[in-house]
């Protein structure tokens, strides 16, 4: 499992292609040769950029499901929808289709931040009122997310 770290602002070419960042670069050199796949976030209007090894640990969970329930065959449809296998180039730089660029409201300003081990791909302005209208709350959810972790330890014998 890759943990990735960090958060970067880069542009979009005129073709879409982005050039990773070398902090982010370095971190994907153990995955680099493997590719990546690219698709469509299921909670945000981002992409997400997936080594192929974590992309393969995904789809074994993912082929656990039986397709003869209609919401498990429904999910995996939508689940996979647009997605695409990308390489990195020569120069460093991945090509956003244009379909998922679309999806996403990509622009020229993009930000790319780590999300433990895959890469959320932003239009910057979306990236910060996302981090924004989470900010209200965080305290809440750090606590409703995190905070049973350790309740056993906090209770008095």
């Amino acid at each position: 499992m890759i943990n990735l770290i960090g958060t970067y602002e880069c542009k979009a070419d005129a073709k879409g292609r982005i050039m990773l960042s070398a902090p982010l670069k370095r971190q994907l050199l153990p995955v680099l040769q493997e590719g990546f796949v690219l698709k469509r976030s299921v909670f945000q209007e981002c992409l997400e950029l997936y080594p192929m090894s974590e992309w393969n640990t995904m789809m074994q969970n993912v082929n656990k499901l039986n397709r003869f329930r209609k919401k498990n065959n429904d999910f995996i449809r939508l689940f996979t929808a647009g997605v695409k296998v990308v390489d990195v180039d020569a120069s460093g730089r991945i090509l956003i289709p244009k379909d998922l660029k679309g999806f996403a409201g990509i622009g020229k300003e993009l930000v790319l931040s780590s999300a433990i081990n895959i890469i959320e791909i932003w239009d910057k302005s979306k990236y910060e009122k996302a981090v924004e209208d989470a900010t209200v709350d965080f305290p809440d959810l750090a606590e409703e997310v995190m905070g049973n972790e350790n309740d056993k330890t906090d209770e008095i014998s």
